[in-house]
């Protein structure tokens, strides 16, 4: 399949800033984010209809790639298919954030937050405060009804996130 120059710069990308991530797992989060981003959507469809044209696929094809990315692996098709663990980015995610800090800045907001879908889910975040916007680092979802505490779920996300915070030096707010 013919893979444009700014989709093979950008997997490089992804690549170098997610090494926890195999060569099809970084392939496919590359092309699908690079699809986010040019048809400013973040619906699957209109997503796979502009990769599919993009990488001379048929539809059908890209889309069930990109669904099957955020499947468990037991789920996927294939072999040898394994789910991305998710948990092993956020680190490397907050460096590749920092990464992109301007020269000199050594200031660093986290905001922990809890989103709740209706009686679905709840979506526990870290984010990185920056310029009005709040980036997400690390997340958690649960269940919206279940009973318990949230906060083993917010440390648990801090720990998984410390090794990508920088070193000593900068003001945490």
């Amino acid at each position: 399949m013919p893979c444009p120059e700014e989709v093979l710069r950008w997997e490089a990308e992804v690549s170098s800033a997610l090494p926890v991530l195999n060569r099809a797992q970084t392939r496919v989060l590359a092309a699908f984010s690079f699809g986010l981003i040019m048809t400013r959507s973040c619906g699957l469809s209109p997503v796979a209809l502009f990769l599919a044209g993009l990488l001379e696929r048929s539809y059908d094809a890209q889309r069930q790639q990109l669904r099957e990315f955020c499947y468990e692996a037991a789920d996927k098709r294939g072999q040898q298919r394994k789910e991305v663990q998710v948990q092993a980015c956020f680190a490397p995610l907050l460096r590749w954030v920092l990464a992109w800090w301007p020269v000199g800045e050594k200031r660093l907001a986290l905001a922990v937050d809890a989103t709740t879908l209706g009686q679905r889910f709840t979506v526990l975040a870290i984010s990185v405060l920056y310029g009005g916007c709040a980036i997400p680092v690390a997340w958690a979802v649960v269940p919206a009804t279940k009973k318990g505490k949230w906060q083993p779920h917010g440390e648990g996300l801090l720990a998984q996130v410390e090794g990508g915070c920088p070193p000593t030096g900068w003001s945490w707010c």
